[in-house]
């Protein structure tokens, strides 16, 4: 990045109303009132890497939009970006590019199981995990995760359990909601678990360039046994703030598994190639690490600054220590209202819009997840908010 990245960059208020964000134009149909602060949806309100903007922009000169095939330089910038981040060496024809995660969970689903068979998930979690199962006849088997003070682990003991019933485990990795960047020690223990029982795993790890610069991502599939039954699911859309361009890219070494997910991809004859996705997410990963840098710093810093104001001034709301992702999960139980009266405290008396625990499985009652991928000032004016909406009903 020439000369460097104005360190007041992600400090910058940029309108983002009317230019159809489900973010801001959506906040009506959401919360039922269109002048809540959005914490929610997760996509961030900095601005993308300069040079994301100019390819588009280029691309964009001229002036035809037609069919367009993935380039080999796109695979090229993937397999360079994954090698110098998180130190996997892959092969191009182990990736699968696909119009997004969330079709990449359903057709993972489709691929290997069949209705009235049975699939793992760990709430609370991303809620299209609970949909991708329900929705396509298949089992949801819960093996939800387990509080330790101010951080969750994985309840090892009740996944064996699972598993023996199981065929598929959908992992979350960063977590979210939570934000657990879950240790090499831990996810070995998964993948023996899964070899016993011959379980596949799709592991979605958009989030594993979020992490905050204190912690260390491991990538699954580098570990030793995984090549077998692991689908890793990688993108620069959470990365690098481009998700509603939908484009993301599956990792699967084992040929077979890899043909199936294709055929189910196939079966839909719904296309991921478009030319300005394809130039965004090749540019983001060949230019972007510069910002990605000054960004991680800025996300840390931040999160700090929400721990010490709840500290300081919110008591009843505590931050559940988040180590990666962007999505701070807030324990709110201490505040003594169901889910309808947190919900309504926090759209309608302190005019913000953050995404209730609930949805993201029974677990999540009581909490609010919060996304700080906003200026550090619009970050502070929503606990503001929210300090003085509980100060006037104490």
């Amino acid at each position: 990045m020439k000369g460097g990245l104005d360190p007041e960059y992600f400090n910058r208020i940029i309108n983002r109303e009317q230019t159809n964000s489900v973010k801001y134009d959506g906040r009506q149909g959401i919360f039922g009132k269109s002048n809540v602060t959005p914490a929610w949806v997760a996509d961030m309100d900095f601005a993308v890497p300069p040079a994301v903007t100019e390819a588009l922009i280029a691309r964009a000169r001229h002036p035809i939009y037609g069919y367009t095939l993935f380039p080999d330089s796109l695979y090229d910038a993937t397999i360079d970006w994954i090698q110098r981040r998180h130190g996997w060496t892959i092969a191009r024809d182990w990736i699968v590019m696909c119009p997004g995660v969330v079709p990449s969970l359903n057709a993972t689903v489709m691929a290997f199981t069949r209705p009235g068979e049975s699939v793992i998930i760990q709430p609370p979690v991303y809620f299209p995990f609970f949909s991708a199962v329900t929705q396509t006849d298949r089992k949801l088997i819960e093996n939800p995760l387990k509080r330790n003070h101010d951080r969750y682990v994985i309840d090892f003991e009740h996944l064996e359990h699972c598993a023996k019933d199981a065929h598929l485990l959908l992992l979350c990795s960063p977590h979210n909601p939570v934000g657990r960047v879950w240790s090499p020690q831990e996810l070995e223990q998964l993948l023996t678990i899964a070899e016993r029982h011959n379980l596949i795993i799709f592991s979605d790890e958009i989030h594993a360039d979020l992490i905050y610069p204190d912690n260390k991502h491991t990538v699954l599939a580098t570990l030793n046994g995984s090549n077998k039954h692991v689908i890793t699911a990688m993108t620069p859309s959470k990365t690098f703030n481009i998700p509603g361009l939908n484009l993301s890219a599956l990792i699967i070494p084992d040929k077979t598994i890899r043909k199936a997910i294709n055929d189910v991809f196939n079966s839909w004859h719904i296309s991921a190639s478009n030319p300005f996705s394809i130039t965004a997410f090749e540019t983001a990963y060949r230019e972007g690490e510069e910002w990605l840098e000054a960004l991680r710093i800025y996300l840390r810093d931040t999160r700090n600054c929400v721990a010490a104001y709840l500290n300081e001034h919110l008591t009843k709301i505590q931050l559940i220590s988040s180590e990666g992702t962007y999505l701070l999960w807030l324990d709110c139980n201490a505040m003594n209202m169901n889910d309808t009266e947190l919900k309504h405290f926090f759209v309608h008396e302190a005019n913000v819009g953050m995404s209730p625990g609930i949805l993201f499985g029974t677990e999540g009652s009581g909490f609010m997840r919060l996304n700080i991928g906003a200026p550090r000032h619009t970050v502070m004016h929503i606990l503001k908010n929210i300090h003085q909406a509980y100060n006037r009903r104490t």
